[in-house]
């Protein structure tokens, strides 16, 4: 007795502040017979990451190649500075880059935002740049210096020490689902429907199936004979009048 093999598992890839559960659940109950695997990938190399074929789509941070990507934008984050919450911005709802000028700006390698080259970023720049964001986090704990991030990085590695608040005039950063154009497969397909909000009986969905005709009864077929003969007045005692024996001459 042979069994058959299970299914490949269809692969997503997501970059630090993103949260795809909601399409994962989506997903695991639309087609339960494909295995949905998530890769988590850092954002600066999450398109090689595609591009090699390690997951078959990914949230990415934009930019992307998009002479080889195809990319549906998904949202715009707020970008927010962190400090400490004895730090004169704990006390706004939000601030200004200008209003950091006093302050050091830590600028990790992994940064998100675009700040044209560094010629905008705000504050006095750090001796040395953090590898990471998480370890510029610990230097804000520490008192070293402000953190500037995406809000979701923020949230990713909240501490009780910290908070943080909206900076206005800050570049932002972009979250977008992308995979590889050459390889926009069935199951993509279906992935993109799921992101985008299509139910199952979407027209563009494929996880549908047909609707099945109902099987008339054998019951229910006497029941409509007999109604349509009542309504021709045969095959009944309401439809007219009933006859009696004949009667021999």
């Amino acid at each position: 007795m042979t069994s058959s093999s299970p299914a490949s598992p269809f692969r997503v890839a997501y970059v630090p502040g993103v949260t795809p559960t909601k399409w994962v659940r989506i997903w695991n109950e639309r087609l339960p017979g494909i295995p949905l695997a998530l890769v988590p990938v850092s954002a600066a190399e999450a398109p090689d990451l595609l591009r090699d074929g390690g997951a078959d789509a990914g949230f990415v941070r934009l930019p992307v190649d998009r002479t080889y990507f195809s990319a549906i934008p998904l949202y715009t984050e707020t970008t927010v500075v962190v400090a400490p919450k004895d730090h004169v911005v704990a006390v706004v709802d939000e601030v200004e880059a200008w209003e950091l000028s006093e302050d050091v700006v830590l600028h990790p390698l992994d940064d998100t935002l675009d700040w044209d080259g560094g010629e905008r970023l705000p504050g006095r720049p750090a001796i040395e740049r953090p590898a990471t964001t998480a370890d510029a986090i610990e230097l804000v704990a520490a008192g070293v210096g402000l953190l500037v991030v995406p809000q979701s990085l923020a949230r990713l590695h909240h501490r009780r020490d910290l908070t943080y608040r909206p900076v206005t005039d800050a570049p932002q950063s972009r979250v977008a689902l992308a995979w590889p154009e050459a390889a926009t497969t069935d199951r993509v397909e279906d992935f993109i429907g799921i992101v985008r909000g299509r139910t199952v009986n979407s027209t563009r969905g494929r996880t549908a199936p047909p609707a099945q005709p109902k099987r008339a009864s054998a019951r229910g077929a006497q029941d409509t004979s007999a109604r349509g003969n009542r309504r021709r007045g045969t095959g009944g005692t309401r439809g007219g009048k009933r006859r009696g024996p004949r009667r021999r001459s």
